[in-house]
């Protein structure tokens, strides 16, 4: 579904279909890489599942699923401007194929949100860093799995470097008066994902 819905996308903007191939293996091979064991194409493939069900919200949808596909397409967990990074090469595909320089603007602010998770004034990109974190939400099994897999990335690191590191995020979210900033994915997530966070806080 990911592939078709990239490749429909596209077609909004070029008829090439090499060049539709060829970013696609891009996006696969990036969310594929080494040292990926969180932010891969099963991570994009939930998040998607989760906007599918928010989409009448939506205003720009194709901002929104550029969003998607390149939010995370550069990261290294050695490095903290994978956001920006990201954001750059949304940019520069996006600009290949003639998309419109509002679009573009657009899709970048939403990719850069999803290093702070704040509150933006546009509520598109509210819905999308929402979704972003919606796993914090999910059953136990669920987000155990992606702490674990978070953890993985993260394994150049020593856990007396890496432990105090998570509860700083950890805590940082759960200092919050609300991580989640849509009403609708406050209701469905945030008292989950505050019991998730500090269980996995007492296991540090």
């Amino acid at each position: 579904m990911l592939k078709e819905l990239f490749t429909e996308l596209l077609h909004n903007y070029t008829n090439d279909d090499n060049r539709i191939i060829i970013y696609w293996t891009e996006i696969e091979k990036n969310y594929s890489g080494k040292g990926r064991y969180y932010h891969t194409l099963q991570h994009l493939d939930h998040l998607l599942n989760q906007l599918i069900v928010v989409k009448s919200e939506i205003k720009d949808w194709d901002v929104v699923l550029f969003t998607l596909y390149y939010h995370d397409i550069v990261y290294n967990s050695r490095k903290s401007d994978n956001e920006e990074k990201s954001a750059e090469l949304a940019e520069e595909r996006m600009k290949q194929i003639s998309v419109p320089a509002e679009v573009i603007e657009l899709c970048k602010k939403q990719i850069l949100a999803t290093k702070s998770h704040l509150t933006a004034t546009d509520q598109d990109t509210n819905y999308f860093t929402d979704i972003d974190l919606s796993i914090l939400g999910q059953d136990w099994n669920t987000y155990s799995d992606y702490y674990k897999n978070v953890r993985k990335e993260y394994a150049v690191y020593p856990d007396f470097l890496y432990n105090p590191g998570r509860k700083k995020v950890l805590q940082h979210f759960l200092a919050m008066d609300r991580i989640f900033k849509t009403d609708l994915l406050y209701d469905k997530f945030e008292l989950r994902a505050r019991q998730n966070m500090q269980k996995e806080m007492e296991l540090l």
